[in-house]
C-alpha cells in the first residue's frame, strides 16, 4: 500500500485513510489530503474525539494478546533459520573453491589507471590515494579464468622494454652533488697497498674520541662495541711524523653488490673465513645506497645523513693490520700484511637507487642522472665487483617470505604478483624501463620486489661505467650444489693466496648461512600458476642477460 508522506498515514485507521483521496495512487494532492493542507484529522479514542498528533503520543499498554507475541516469536525464529541456512551456503561455496587452490583475479581499475607525468609528483599521499583506490574484491572465482588478463599485462610490458644505454655524467657533474665527499677521498692512493688506502692528518688529541659523532656507532649496541676497541687502540695505530699524526684511511678493494635472497650471506659468511680477506666492522653498511641519504627505510623518513667519514670508520680494524705492515721492518710482516684485501657486502648496492629523486634535480624523462656506480668509479676505477644470481621468480618469492610481516600465504604472495604486475604495466605506459625501474614511487607502491629481480637491466647500467672483466657473476643454484667450485672462482677473481686442505675444507664445508626460516618453509611453494606468471613476465630480462653474459645458464629455463 502507497503512504503519503506528509500525513503519516500509515497510523491512521483504514476509514480515515479514505480522506486522503491520492494515497493510494501515484499522483498525491496536497490540496485534497486534510493533513497536507493543515487541517486537523480528529478520531475517536474511548468515545472521544482527538487529534491524530495526540494519538501519536499515546503509549502502548502492556495488555497486549498474547497471540501477538507468538506471532512475533515465530517470525524470529524463522528469520533465524534462514540466515543460518544462508551463511552455510556461503562459506560451503568458499570452501568448496578454497580446496582446489585456485586464487581469485579480478582485473583492477589500476589497470587503466595512469600514473602523474612528473615522477616527482608521485608523493606519499597520491601514494595512499593509489592504495585507497584499489581494493580486492573477493569473489569465488577461479584463478585459471583471470591467467588471459594478466597475460595481456604481461605482453603490454614485454612490448614496450627498450634496453637503452643511459648516458654517463661529467666528472664535474658528480664533485657538483657531493663536494664533502671529494674533499675527503684523494684521487691518488698508496701504491705499496692493494687497496685504495691513504694516510690523512689527525689532528684531534690522545684523550680525543674519533668515533664520538659515528651514526654506526649511535644507532646500534652491536657497532657500539666494535667502536670501544677501536677507541682503545684508535692512537697506537697512528702514524707519527714531525710532531703530526696520520690515520690510514681505506675504501674496499671489492665489493659484494647483490643480490637481496640470492645468496650474498652465504658468500659472505666463507669468504670473510679466508686469512687475507677483511670486510667491514658491519655486513651491510648499505652507505652508498641509502645512509649517505640519511636514510634507514624509505618509509620510516630521514634521518642525519652520515658523512663519508662514517664509513670509512667502517675499515679501521682492516687499515690497522694493513698500516702495522707498512711501517715493519720486517720483509715477511710487510709481504704478509700487504696480501690483506678488504670487501663490502651490501646487497643493495647493484639496485637501490630509490633515494635520487630527493637529492639530484629531476630529469625531464624520469631517469635518475646519478647512479651508484657512478661515484664508486669515480673514486675507485679498478674495483672489483661481485653479484650472486638466482631464477628471478624463486628469489621473489624467498623475498615476500623473509620481509612479509603477516598473513603470508601462497594466496597471498598471488594477489600481490598481481598487483605489482598492474601498477608497473601502469608506469611503462608513459615512461622508460630504466624510468620505471628506478621510480621510488613505484618501487615503494609495488607489494612485492618485481623490479629487483631485473638484473639485465642494473647490469647494463654498471656495464656502462665498469669493465666487464672486473664483475663477477654466480648463480646460487651453481653455488648450492658445488660450493667449493665458486668459493675458487671467487679466490681466483680476487687473486688471493693459496689455502691449506684444512682452512679450505672450513670454508667450503660448513653449513650454509641464512636459509629459509622453518616458518616459512611450512608454507609451502607458490601455486604453479603463480610461477607460470612470472616466468612470463621475467623471460625477456633473463634472455637479454643469458646473451650480455654468453651464458645459457642465467635464462633459468631449465630450473
Amino acid at each position: 500500500m502507497r503512504h503519503c508522506v506528509n500525513c503519516c498515514i500509515q497510523l491512521l485507521p483504514d476509514d480515515l485513510h479514505q480522506q486522503c483521496f491520492s494515497c493510494r495512487g501515484p499522483y498525491h494532492s496536497h490540496h485534497k489530503c486534510p493533513i497536507c493542507k493543515g487541517e486537523k484529522i480528529l478520531l475517536r479514542v474511548d468515545s472521544k474525539q482527538m487529534n491524530l498528533l495526540a494519538v501519536l503520543e499515546v503509549r502502548t499498554e502492556h495488555n497486549e494478546s498474547w497471540s501477538g507475541f507468538f506471532r512475533f516469536k515465530k517470525g524470529k525464529r524463522w528469520s533465524l533459520v534462514c540466515g543460518l541456512i544462508i551463511m552455510t551456503l556461503v562459506m560451503a561455496s568458499y570452501i568448496l573453491t578454497g580446496a582446489k587452490h585456485e586464487l581469485l583475479l579480478i582485473p583492477s581499475s589500476l589497470r587503466y589507471r595512469s600514473f602523474p607525468n612528473n615522477p616527482a609528483l608521485m608523493d606519499d599521499e597520491y601514494l595512499r590515494n593509489l592504495k585507497d583506490f584499489h581494493q580486492p574484491f573477493l569473489v569465488n572465482i577461479s584463478y585459471e579464468k583471470y591467467y588471459p588478463n594478466i597475460k595481456l599485462i604481461i605482453n603490454s610490458i614485454t612490448s614496450k622494454i627498450e634496453f637503452t644505454t643511459r648516458q654517463l655524467p661529467d666528472l664535474e657533474d658528480l664533485e657538483k652533488q657531493e663536494l664533502h665527499m671529494f674533499s675527503v677521498i684523494p684521487n691518488k692512493f698508496l701504491p705499496t697497498s692493494k687497496n685504495p688506502c691513504w694516510y690523512e692528518e689527525y689532528t684531534g688529541k690522545n684523550t680525543t674520541d674519533p668515533y664520538m659523532t659515528n651514526l654506526y656507532a649511535l644507532y646500534s649496541k652491536h657497532f657500539r662495541s666494535t667502536f670501544d676497541y677501536l677507541r682503545k687502540e684508535f692512537w697506537n695505530h697512528l702514524y707519527h711524523f714531525k710532531e703530526k699524526h696520520y690515520r690510514l684511511r681505506c675504501l674496499p678493494h671489492f665489493y659484494i653488490i647483490g643480490q637481496p635472497k640470492c645468496g650474498t650471506t652465504d658468500l659472505y659468511d666463507r669468504l670473510r673465513l679466508h686469512p687475507d680477506v677483511k670486510f667491514s666492522a658491519i655486513k651491510e653498511p648499505h652507505w652508498w645506497t641509502r645512509k649517505r641519504f640519511g636514510i634507514v627505510r624509505l618509509r620510516d623518513g630521514f634521518r642525519d645523513r652520515s658523512p663519508v667519514e662514517d664509513y670509512l670508520d667502517l675499515f679501521d680494524l682492516a687499515a690497522h693490520e694493513i698500516h702495522k705492515g707498512l711501517r715493519s721492518d720486517s720483509g715477511t710482516e710487510h709481504s704478509k700484511m700487504n696480501n690483506i684485501v678488504i670487501g663490502e657486502a651490501s646487497a643493495s648496492t647493484m639496485w637501490d637507487n630509490n633515494a635520487w629523486t630527493y637529492f639530484y634535480d629531476n630529469s625531464t624523462d624520469g631517469e635518475p642522472p646519478f647512479l651508484i656506480q657512478d661515484f664508486i668509479h669515480a673514486f675507485e676505477p679498478n674495483a672489483k665487483l661481485i653479484v650472486m644470481l638466482r631464477d628471478p621468480v624463486e628469489r621473489l618469492y624467498s623475498d615476500y617470505l623473509y620481509f612479509a610481516s603477516s598473513n603470508k600465504s601462497a594466496e597471498d604472495f598471488h594477489e600481490k604478483v598481481a598487483e605489482s604486475l598492474q601498477l608497473f604495466e601502469n608506469c611503462m605506459l608513459d615512461y622508460s624501463l630504466r624510468a620505471c625501474v628506478y621510480n621510488n614511487t613505484l618501487n615503494n607502491a609495488m607489494p612485492v620486489r618485481l623490479q629487483i629481480g631485473l638484473y639485465v637491466v642494473y647490469l647494463l647500467d654498471w656495464l656502462t661505467v665498469f669493465d666487464k672483466e672486473q664483475i663477477l657473476i654466480l648463480r646460487l643454484e651453481d653455488h648450492a650444489s658445488n660450493v667449493k667450485y665458486t668459493m675458487n672462482k671467487v679466490f681466483q677473481f680476487l687473486n688471493l693466496g693459496p689455502l691449506n686442505k684444512k682452512q679450505e675444507a672450513l670454508i667450503t664445508r660448513s653449513p650454509a648461512s641464512n636459509t629459509r626460516r622453518p616458518e616459512d618453509r611450512n608454507l609451502g611453494p607458490m601455486f604453479l600458476l603463480t610461477k607460470k606468471i612470472l616466468q612470463d613476465f621475467y623471460e625477456p630480462f633473463n634472455t637479454k642477460l643469458a646473451q650480455v653474459l654468453s651464458d645459457e645458464a642465467f635464462s633459468w629455463k631449465q630450473t
